[in-house]
């Protein structure tokens, strides 16, 4: 596909988008009905698509429309990219600007774009970030870093570096962690690496690791909402620990058992009745559902899905699965919330609302993690029994 072709591509998937499609089906819908694009050409319109999902807003208004064709004129605009070189109805190109599309539209025109958030959610980025809202929020609109964690079994983190690099993965020290690497070359090599395949090294953000690097010692450990089983599997490094995991969606967890074979590590899967039979733990991990807003810049088009209704029944959720979770924890044993969310509601509101309605709890941390070039946007919280 020429590089005009891959933006009409682009185009097609946006309009899809705004129909009502998430990017994601959007995205494999195009695939499926596009054959002839290559595995280069996939990926470069999917980062076309996700480039734009990250300052939708901005690039409405330098390209004059919420249309896919608009958003992809006020992107390359973003870009210093001319349009008039990429649009010009030949082959498979868009077609060219009209003369309406070739006057500069006046961003200027309303400040709110800026922060590429909807309406409602710039309030809540205020209170929750103070002066830090904007940074944030404008953090949120590029790429997310691509963050290996090493297996401390395998190799250390200088050992897997050089590993990685013999396959041309080029890497830097993370200084969220201590185990993690930032890949600064050849990211789209690391899973079909040698190195992937013998469990030397996961893809997992730093700020994930971290918040497992900082966990209290402790030996009956459980990954309660433990989705692909990311924080299991760094769980699960340490010999002195058993590690269970669960996850209210079994399929989520599909993968897991394999992860854990190429990882060499052993992880138990349980039920809802196996959880409560293997009750209490010494630790139980909740990484908790939520708005995901410190990891935007990973899957953009939640920040466009979420609804302040769908605000309110996470926190509904992330209060159910915390008194949940605490009942199965042994006395002066360890209840870890976290989330990948830049929300106060989310974060220490919940942890506030935990204590005040569990009297015999507090809190020994709270941490939160910025959007930055190291990791996404996360919290945690380490709660005992007094």
């Amino acid at each position: 596909m020429t590089p005009a072709a891959r933006v009409a591509a682009a185009i097609d998937i946006l309009d899809a988008i705004a129909q009502g499609l998430a990017a994601e089906q959007a995205l494999t819908r195009w695939a499926r009905q596009s054959r002839f694009a290559g595995s280069k050409d996939r990926a470069v319109v999917r980062d076309h698509v996700f480039d734009v999902l990250r300052v939708k807003q901005s690039a409405a208004a330098l390209g004059g429309g919420a249309t896919g064709r608009g958003l992809m004129i006020g992107l390359m605009r973003s870009q210093g990219i001319d349009p008039d070189t990429i649009f010009t109805g030949e082959g498979y190109a868009p077609a060219p600007l009209s003369p309406d599309e070739q006057r500069r539209a006046d961003q200027s025109a309303r400040p709110e774009a800026s922060w590429n958030l909807p309406d409602w959610l710039i309030p809540e980025f205020e209170l929750s970030l103070a002066d830090q809202a904007l940074e944030t929020a404008q953090a949120l609109q590029g790429r997310a870093p691509v963050t290996l964690r090493v297996s401390a079994r395998k190799a250390s983190r200088t050992e897997a570096a050089k590993r990685l690099e013999a396959e041309g993965i080029i890497t830097r020290d993370n200084p969220r962690a201590d185990h993690a690497l930032t890949v600064t070359e050849g990211a789209r090599r690391i899973r079909t690496s040698k190195a992937f395949a013998d469990g030397l090294v996961e893809l997992q953000d730093a700020a994930s690791q971290a918040v497992v690097e900082g966990l209290p010692p402790a030996q009956t450990c459980l990954d309660y909402c433990a989705g692909g089983g990311g924080k299991a599997l760094a769980l699960a490094v340490h010999p002195e620990r058993r590690v269970f995991a669960h996850d209210v969606d079994k399929t989520r967890m599909k993968d897991l058992p394999g992860r854990a074979e190429r990882a060499e590590v052993e992880i138990k899967a349980l039920s809802r009745a196996e959880v409560t039979q293997q009750a209490p733990f010494d630790l139980v991990l909740c990484d908790a559902p939520c708005s995901g807003s410190g990891a935007w810049r990973r899957s953009p088009g939640g920040k466009w899905a979420l609804t302040p209704d769908r605000l309110k029944q996470l926190c509904h959720l992330q209060q159910d699965i915390l008194a949940q979770a605490g009942s199965l924890v042994r006395p002066g044993g360890w209840l870890i919330y976290a989330t990948c969310s830049v929300l106060r509601r989310e974060n220490e509101d919940q942890v506030e609302a935990f204590l005040a309605a569990n009297p015999g709890w507090e809190a020994t941390l709270q941490r939160r993690f910025d959007v930055s070039p190291d990791g996404d946007g996360f919290f945690t919280a380490h709660l005992t029994q007094v």
